[in-house]
Order: structure tokens, then C-alpha cells, then sequence
């Protein structure tokens, strides 16, 4: 049975087929902007549960994955960057700094909805204004929740992680081959 991903994220079909898991792309288009006084958890997991649900009623007889990522530092989520001028100033929020990193995980089918997060902790060394200009030069942190890709540029900054590293690549991919099996997936 093939896995339809309601998410056109490239990084995320690549961890997906890189696990040897068969999917089919169909991009469930919402509006992502956070509920006043939701949490960060909260944020993601009804997100992906969004996602997950609006190509559920487009393809009834599927296994259906949502997700969604963000970045916390000082309790702010960090989404993708509007500009670069956002992204500058994100990164320096980051800057020496540990943030969570938290995605939210939907898995439906056709008699279920399965939703949950993983949140892995991300440390930062300290960035000059330099590393944070050529960084944003590169266009890199543009479309990546916090303004970076681990999996990147981005790495040589990052001494620790606690955690999932796949979560901060941007699909927790350990917790969703278990839900897959919870459910009875045929692979």
C-alpha cells in the first residue's frame, strides 16, 4: 500500500523513500498561522491533523501522513522566515542558544486519526553577524522552520542535539515507520 504525504516538503519525501517507505505526494493547502493562546504542541499536532484529514476526504481508501514543524526559543514560535530580514532575525535569536524543535505527526486511514510530536532539543554555538549575513545569502534558510537546516550549512554551527535527528530535518521518521505498524500498514 503506498502512503499519501499531504505535504509537497522535498526533505520529507526524501526521509520517507529513504526509509524504504512507498509514498505519493498530495499537498493539502491550509492556512498554517497559529490559534490565539495555542501551544506550540498543540500548533503542530493540529496541523498535521489539518493536513492529514483535508486529502483523507480526497483519498478515503489510503493511509494519510500530515506534519508540521516549528522552532521554539523564549516560548516564540519560529515558522519559515518571511524574508530574509526575518530570517536574520531569527537567527539570532538561535544565535549560542538552545531551542526545541517540534513536529507534529498525522497519521489517518480510513477508520482512524492518529496524531502526535516528537520534540528534539537543538544547540546553537555562538553565530558572528558574518556567519548570519553569508547564511542568509545563500537563500538556504528561507523555506525551514527557525531560518535552518541541520541536515545543511547550518550543520557546522550545531555541536548537540537531544534527541531525534530526523525530527529537526523535519519528519520524525522513527515514530512514523511505529504508527505505520500500529496500523497495520502493509509496506
Amino acid at each position: 500500500m503506498i502512503l499519501v504525504l499531504a505535504s509537497a516538503s522535498p526533505r520529507r519525501q526524501e526521509l520517507l523513500r529513504n526509509a524504504g517507505i512507498a509514498i505519493e505526494v498530495h499537498a493539502a493547502h491550509i492556512c498554517e498561522d497559529p490559534l490565539p493562546e495555542e501551544s506550540p504542541t498543540s500548533c503542530v499536532e493540529r496541523l498535521a491533523r489539518e493536513k492529514a484529514c483535508h486529502v483523507l476526504r480526497l483519498r478515503p481508501k489510503h493511509f494519510v501522513l500530515g506534519a508540521d514543524t516549528t522552532v521554539i526559543v523564549d516560548g516564540e514560535m519560529l515558522a519559515k522566515p518571511q524574508d530574509a530580514g526575518d530570517a536574520l532575525r531569527m537567527l539570532r535569536m538561535l544565535s549560542g542558544r538552545t531551542h526545541v524543535v517540534i513536529t507534529g505527526v498525522c497519521l489517518a486511514g480510513p477508520d482512524f486519526v492518529d496524531v502526535r510530536s516528537e520534540s528534539t532539543s537543538v544547540t546553537f554555538r555562538e553565530l558572528s553577524e558574518g556567519d548570519i549575513q553569508f547564511y542568509v545569502s545563500t537563500g538556504e534558510p528561507m523555506d525551514k522552520a527557525g531560518a535552518y537546516g541541520i541536515q545543511g550549512i547550518a550543520s557546522r554551527w550545531i555541536p548537540r542535539i537531544d534527541g531525534d535527528y530526523f525530527n529537526v530535518v523535519g519528519l520524525p521518521i522513527a515514530l512514523v515507520w511505529q504508527m505505520l505498524q500500529e496500523h497495520g500498514w502493509d509496506k
